[in-house]
């Protein structure tokens, strides 16, 4: 794919100024040779934005793809997270050191608390190592996911350090109201795993549909239309090239209010997501 029919990929900014894209590729559950070919293929589709995890323990072939996709890596946001076993002061430490021996980087771009995980209580420390891994440059920028408004203050309180990201359960079916305005308000960026509705069954719903058929568009690029609209950051997964590029070039797609009125409509309530103060993975 040339440089001239690559979409073009909106951006938000972390709090130095550097730009974060508003479409990533998430790799959840992609994995081996084949998912180092899908990774590799979504590099050349034109996303720079790509998020993986220890947990997910696919970090090889992520770092594969990438060196196969022919595109420069400091073009590239890589996101890597903390696993729930690997958190504490120094099992952070060699966590992150890990992930990026798997990844073949030397530094990663960002790094998030993958859970909570209340009853290890070593969510502290571990931000506390993911800040100085930021300062030695082993990592560009820190964060965290599936963390609480209340989780937050904590880390801050402490540290008197927001994280720069947060990235939640979200989609119009769970459009998490109150997390999105906190993170606004102390310049954290939301990024929304879930972002198609998937678990949520948003595809089902006959509002998202008649909005689809209306702009002539897939479910999928309304649910991130909607997202990326409000500067929230999306990470979809597809091995399919055709779903890459749809999710990826969302710029035929304009909703407007009458649209946004529906889909508020979908919303499922906080009450629905994952609830971070006992869903835990380690």
């Amino acid at each position: 794919m040339t440089a001239q029919n690559t979409p073009s990929v909106p951006t938000t900014t972390f709090a130095d100024g550097s730009p974060m894209p508003l479409i990533g590729f998430g790799t959840s559950s992609t994995k081996g040779v084949e998912g180092a070919e899908a990774i590799a293929r979504a590099l050349q589709q034109g996303y720079r934005l790509i998020d993986t995890a220890a947990q997910y323990g696919n970090e090889a072939a992520v770092g594969q793809g990438l060196r196969a996709s022919g595109v420069d890596p400091a073009e590239v946001v890589v996101t890597t997270k903390v696993a729930g076993g690997d958190q504490g002061r120094e099992a952070a430490r060699t966590g992150v050191q890990e992930s990026l021996r798997r990844l073949g980087l030397e530094r990663a771009d960002l790094v998030l608390i993958h859970w909570p995980n209340p009853s290890r209580g070593l969510a502290l420390d571990t931000w506390r190592t993911l800040l100085d891994l930021r300062e030695e440059g082993l990592v560009a920028h820190a964060g965290v996911s599936n963390f609480r408004p209340e989780q937050l203050l904590e880390l801050f309180d402490a540290t008197g350090e927001w994280p720069e990201v947060n990235q939640i359960q979200l989609s119009p079916a769970l459009q998490r109201h109150e997390a999105v305005a906190f993170h606004k308000e102390h310049d954290i960026i939301t990024e929304a795993w879930g972002p198609l509705g998937g678990r949520e069954g948003l595809g089902e719903q006959f509002a998202i549909r008649r909005i689809a058929e209306k702009h002539d568009a897939s479910i999928a690029q309304i649910a991130l239309r909607w997202a990326v609209d409000q500067d929230i950051v999306v990470i979809p997964k597809s091995v399919s090239p055709e779903r890459q590029r749809a999710n990826l070039d969302l710029s035929a797609v304009a909703l407007d209010d009458e649209d946004r009125a529906l889909l508020a409509t979908l919303d499922l309530g906080e009450g629905t997501a994952w609830d971070s103060r006992e869903h835990e993975e380690w």
